[in-house]
């Protein structure tokens, strides 16, 4: 159960990192580069205004439905494992 736990809080550290290193990109290198990507548009409007007027929201919720559904499976992942650990030692307990 030990290295259930261990393997759960790793995965949850590098998720929460990698999607705070997306929401950091949207929310301060798209500005920074803005004059360059004035050229790139998205549903008619330029990127950077796009971004700045409603796409950088729906990065955000997406980014927030990822880690809700991430972290679903990870959670049954650590209750399986858990389940299967309890199995294990009544299993000992019983041939004793």
């Amino acid at each position: 159960m030990l290295l259930a736990h261990r393997r759960y809080w790793r995965f949850n550290v590098i998720l929460i990192s990698v999607l705070m290193l997306i929401g950091f990109a949207v929310s301060f290198i798209v500005p920074v580069f803005a004059r360059t990507l004035t050229g790139l548009r998205v549903a008619g409007f330029r990127l950077p205004f796009y971004l700045g007027a409603q796409g950088a929201i729906i990065v955000y919720l997406l980014l927030i439905a990822v880690y809700i559904v991430a972290m679903t499976r990870a959670d049954r992942r650590l209750r399986q494992a858990a389940a299967d650990d309890a199995a294990s030692d009544l299993s000992r307990e019983v041939t004793r």
